[in-house]
């Protein structure tokens, strides 16, 4: 008689790892990440704080791992020019909606010096590519990203975690409308 290899285990440890990811998530977002503690997140979890300790060592170590983030931006290298706005506004919107992560992060980030640099970086080292393949001059493309990512981030701290309600209350069109032109010019203009 033969039998399979197990693999309840593995199956088994995604499933805490996964757990104890959306619980962290949950956690530094509502208690920023100074406050935010192993304990809690594990009670979150419904698993033994040693467990969070054993799969990421740290809080540290758990931060990084809950704010990994791919923002699996569009490739606009093929669009027409007067078109990108409205698509990285667009799916920025997608992303926002349909992801909780992105929320959360933008919490932890106007909170915690360490978020903020999660922030930086998550933007940084995907917004700036797209920004360097279509900006007049590649030198200046920290600088358009930065521009871009303000105007992105704004409105989602507007909309999403302080739920203005004017921003709150615009179709996803007129947001849009508002936006993509400001980030059309910020990667694409020759000047300001």
């Amino acid at each position: 008689m033969t039998t399979d290899a197990p693999t309840a285990g593995p199956r088994r440890s995604d499933a805490t790892k996964a757990a104890i990811l959306e619980a962290a998530r949950e956690r530094f977002a509502a208690d920023g990440y100074e406050r935010a503690t192993i304990r809690a997140i594990a009670r979150d979890a419904g698993i033994d704080p040693s467990m969070v300790m054993r799969y990421y060592g740290n809080k540290e170590g758990l931060f990084a791992a809950a704010s990994e983030l791919d923002l699996r931006l569009p490739d606009v290298g093929a669009l027409p020019h007067r078109r990108i706005g409205a698509v990285l506004v667009t799916h920025f919107l997608d992303r926002w909606e349909g992801d909780g992560v992105l929320t959360a992060m933008l919490r932890v980030g106007v909170t915690n010096a360490a978020g903020a640099e999660r922030m930086r970086a998550v933007l940084g080292d995907q917004l700036g590519p797209i920004a360097a393949g279509i900006c007049p001059d590649p030198a200046d493309a920290p600088r358009r990203a930065a521009l871009a990512a303000s105007q992105i981030l704004g409105m989602a701290l507007a909309r999403y975690v302080l739920k203005f309600p004017p921003a709150v209350e615009m179709t996803r069109e007129e947001v849009v409308a508002w936006l993509a032109p400001t980030v059309q010019r910020y990667l694409t203009a020759e000047t300001p």
